[in-house]
Order: structure tokens, then C-alpha cells, then sequence
């Protein structure tokens, strides 16, 4: 399984060929980059954080090296793998997601933590402020709470008659919390009624769907910045298919999977614009000095089978402003 990964990091970064960075990178030792996963791959985010390398002239194996750990969906494993990629003396490290960002701050206060997509950064109190961040961290935030009320427009214009909307939600992940509350004040502005579904991300959500199955509402939306990677966004997709219900996630990833809509920064993007701040790291920058950015494109994703299948029918004013259109 780890020479699969081997392979994969190899061919993700081989295919992109560039001019050596520097010429001091070519004398000296190769530039070590850790990447933290929860997951047990990403293929999408080592592809874009590959070809934002590539723009500074970076290639694996040549003038950087990639070392990447897979927690594969058991989040205890996080912490002993963050640790190993301190001991390995990495040069950047690059967590996937925010369990990951945690483990990476506790396991170092030196290792400069390049971000690509923290929601609420500040609010958790990973960063002083987006404008001097302080400490060992920095990168690009996704914004996600301040998405939530757009997202709630969007479900309501695609679907006239929504009241009631069950929110899934993990009460240990502060990001998750931070967009709770945020649907909660936009809900209200909008007189939507939500049910709070308090399942963590990693965890099976069958006890919420019962409840559900007793008090139905009208659509679900799953939180947080990950796609289909884990058990509760999986088979959140699948129940709203046996169920006939329109859900919402925070990726397109999650659209792509069957679910039905999606409205969320690129997360692709992020990760590519992430290689501008290790380039900088790299050339001596500290990450206390380098503001954190906010996402440049956002995305609409709808899959329009899913509509379909579902009987809704969507506003031409809806597809129209589309970023991508699944049939």
C-alpha cells in the first residue's frame, strides 16, 4: 500500500517537469516538504500542490522531496504521524484539513505550517489575525462560515417550498462548530427551521438517520471542507438518495458523488496557490510575516442526474451561474 502511494507522489510530481528552482537548491540537500493526511489518499490536492510547484520551478525528486502520511480515516493516528515528520526534520509541513492543522501545531512551534483552506483560522485561534499571523502559521483560508448564507439562498431558489433542513454537523471539529452557528443566524434572517445533527466526520451516522426517519425535513447539508473521504459524508449521500432528499456539501467532490449541490472555494486552487507560500518559506520568509489569503474563486457545482432523480427542477437562473453542470 505505502509503495502504491510511492508510485502515485512519483508519478504526480515526476509528469511535471520544470527548471530547477535555484541554484543553491541544486548544490545543497533537497528541500524536505511534509504532507499530513486524515484520508487515505489525496490524489486531487497532490496534483494541485504538484503543478503550483511546478510555476517555481520545484520538481519531487530533483530540488524538493515530498514526504506524505495517510492517517486513512483514523483521526488518533494524526498526531504519532505529525510527529514523525518533525523528526524527519521536514523543511514545510502542509496538512490536509483542519485535524491535521492541529496535529501539525501541536507536534511543532518551528516548522514553518503552510495552510491551504482552514475555514475560520482566526476564530479557532490558529493565527492572530489574516493580516499578521504570528507564530509558525500561515497559508490560505476557505471561508466556510461565511458561506453559510449563501448556501442557504441557493437551496431556497432551487427549492421554493424548503422549511425544514438537517444540518450534520461535528461537535469536537471548531470549524464545524464555527459553521454551525453560522447557519443557525442566516436560518433565521431566511425563516428556515434547522435540526441540528451533531455526527463527527469520521463516524457512522446511522442514529441520525433514524431520527430523521421520524421527523422528515425537506434537505441535508453536510459541513465542513471535506468531500466523500469519510463515512459520514458517504453515506449522508446515500440516504438522501434512498430518502429522495436534496443535500448539500462543502466540495465538489461531494456533487460528483451524488450529492445534489455544492457552493465552496476551489479547494484545487488553494492547494496550487499554497506553493507560492512554500516557495517564499523555502527562500527564507517567516510564516509570522506572511499574510493569510482568501480564496479567489469559489464554485457553484449542481448535478443535474441527482435534480432528476429527485424531481426537482432547476431554475434556468441557477444553472446558468454554474461553474460546472454534472448531467
Amino acid at each position: 500500500m505505502f509503495l502504491a502511494r510511492a508510485v502515485l507522489l512519483a508519478f504526480t510530481f515526476g509528469l511535471l517537469a520544470a527548471p530547477l528552482a535555484s541554484d543553491a537548491q541544486q548544490a545543497g540537500k533537497l528541500p524536505r516538504v511534509g504532507f499530513l493526511c486524515p484520508a487515505a489518499k489525496a490524489g486531487p490536492f497532490l496534483l494541485s500542490l504538484g503543478q503550483g510547484l511546478r510555476e517555481f520551478g520545484y520538481v519531487e525528486g530533483q530540488n524538493i522531496s515530498i514526504e506524505a502520511r495517510f492517517a486513512e480515516e483514523r483521526e488518533e493516528r494524526l498526531p504519532d504521524l505529525a510527529a514523525e515528520l518533525v523528526r524527519l526534520r521536514v523543511d514545510i509541513l502542509v496538512p490536509m484539513g483542519p485535524a491535521a492543522l492541529r496535529a501539525a501545531k501541536r507536534a511543532t512551534n518551528t516548522i514553518p505550517i503552510v495552510m491551504a483552506g482552514t475555514a475560520d483560522p482566526v476564530g479557532i485561534g490558529l493565527v492572530a489575525s489574516l493580516a499578521r499571523p504570528g507564530g509558525n502559521i500561515t497559508g490560505l483560508t476557505s471561508l466556510g462560515p461565511e458561506l453559510a448564507g449563501k448556501r442557504l439562498e441557493l437551496l431556497k431558489e432551487v427549492l421554493p417550498g424548503l422549511r425544514r433542513i438537517a444540518v450534520f454537523w461535528d461537535p469536537t471539529e471548531p470549524e464545524e462548530i464555527a459553521e454551525w452557528k453560522a447557519y443557525q443566524v442566516a436560518a433565521g434572517a431566511l425563516r428556515l427551521q434547522l435540526r441540528s445533527m451533531e455526527v463527527r466526520v469520521l463516524e457512522d451516522p446511522e442514529k441520525a438517520f433514524s431520527a430523521l426517519t421520524l421527523e422528515p425535513v425537506d434537505a441535508l447539508i453536510n459541513t465542513g471542507w471535506i468531500g466523500v473521504t469519510t463515512r459520514r459524508a458517504r453515506r449522508t449521500i446515500e440516504f438522501a438518495a434512498i430518502n429522495r432528499l436534496p443535500v448539500m456539501g462543502g466540495r465538489r467532490s461531494f456533487v460528483e458523488a451524488g450529492g445534489f449541490i455544492s457552493y465552496a472555494a476551489d479547494y484545487e486552487e488553494l492547494y496550487r496557490r499554497a506553493a507560492a507560500y512554500m516557495d517564499k518559506i523555502l527562500k527564507g520568509a517567516k510564516p509570522a510575516d506572511l499574510p493569510v489569503e482568501e480564496p479567489r474563486k469559489f464554485e457553484l457545482v449542481i448535478n443535474v442526474k441527482t435534480a432528476k432523480a429527485l424531481g426537482i427542477k432547476i431554475p434556468q437562473s441557477v444553472l446558468m451561474r454554474a461553474d460546472q453542470v454534472i448531467q
